[in-house]
């Protein structure tokens, strides 16, 4: 069965078709909450209450395609994330680094496994590791990520110049305690 019509049967109440897109979803999504949250429990409550989001309002998204689907429950997903690390005050962002204009190469991270990679970035303060995510990985811009987390727009630069900064370190060897 495709997207639309699972998406069609979901909205009048057909539970199998519900299971259906969120045993097509559920495994993508739930990377992209375990890049936000501290832990897997964590991240699997974000998921079902993403899910439950996504379900609650299926009958408000227009379905053009398949891509702007699984955007659209991404953004859910996401904001799922943001609203639980608010809630736990767990977004702690640290003071504004003057050195922010400068460009830290994180090149290396190309040639990892992606599993290293997403442990690495697991591994940052929450503050790097949300505005990391945001920035370089969903491609919002450090006005929308100012907004999404009510900071100002220098210290989402400085967060990110952060994260930067100690991925390089944990690539060079130089930060052996985060990533074991």
């Amino acid at each position: 069965m495709n997207t639309k019509d699972l998406i069609e049967k979901s909205i009048s109440g057909d539970r199998k078709a519900q299971q259906q897109l969120y045993k097509r979803l559920s495994a993508p999504m739930m990377g992209i909450c375990l890049r936000y949250m501290k832990g897997k429990e964590d991240a699997e409550d974000v998921l079902l209450e993403g899910f439950y989001k996504v379900f609650k309002n299926l009958k408000k998204f227009t379905y053009e395609n398949e891509k702007a689907f699984f955007g659209w429950v991404k953004r859910i997903m996401v904001n799922e994330s943001l609203m639980k690390l608010r809630k736990n005050k767990d977004i702690q962002m640290l003071a504004i680094n003057e050195d922010i204009d400068k460009e830290v190469d994180i090149s290396p991270l190309s040639t990892m496994q992606t599993a290293d990679l997403l442990k690495m970035i697991r591994s940052i303060p929450l503050g790097y590791r949300t505005v990391f995510n945001l920035y370089e990985v969903e491609g919002y811009s450090h006005q929308e990520i100012s907004e999404q987390l009510g900071v100002s727009t220098g210290t989402s630069k400085s967060q990110l110049f952060k994260a930067k900064k100690l991925l390089r370190e944990m690539l060079d060897g130089k930060n052996e305690g985060y990533g074991s």
